[in-house]
């Protein structure tokens, strides 16, 4: 399956790619293995989505938050690779959600960048192991951050 014509069918338009903030890279590729550095919520005119799971904003806020996160990753992935045909399966997913010290859907809240994956590249290689955690905050009060690590085909 082409994940290039899987957005298209899907009708999702993926947003510039995010640019480096700092001192690392968007992407590190060792061998077959790709690992994306902490994305957040940009929106296509630059801007970010902001606020707090708990206090600011409920489940399926955080949801499109989580898809948001997850198209920027696409993003990034398309730009550095060329095409996101060249993206094999995701290995490991590590999610961070800012939230109140009692809320504790942060896996229902990462399931908006999960469920996106499983969309695009299908259960099998678009779903991988993952850890969603909770936070008391996050840079810019950004709702959610999330860094992947795949494979890539040549």
């Amino acid at each position: 399956m082409s994940a290039e014509k899987r957005l298209e069918e899907l009708g999702i338009t993926l947003p510039p790619p995010p640019q480096e903030m700092g001192v690392y890279k968007l992407l590190v590729q060792t061998g077959n293995l790709g690992y994306l550095s902490g994305h957040g919520p940009f929106l296509d005119d630059g801007s970010v989505m902001t606020g707090r799971l708990g206090e600011d904003l409920d489940i399926a806020a955080g949801q499109n938050v989580a898809r948001q996160v997850g198209l920027n990753l696409l993003a990034t992935r398309r730009n550095e690779l060329g095409s996101l045909d060249r993206v094999g399966r995701l290995v490991k997913t590590l999610a961070l959600v800012n939230c109140t010290s009692d809320f504790f859907d942060q896996p229902a809240v990462i399931n908006g960048f999960s469920d996106l994956f499983a969309e695009v590249f299908g259960e099998e290689v678009g779903i991988g192991a993952r850890s969603a955690m909770g936070t008391n905050s996050l840079p810019g009060n950004i709702p959610g951050e999330i860094e992947i690590f795949g494979e890539i085909k040549d």
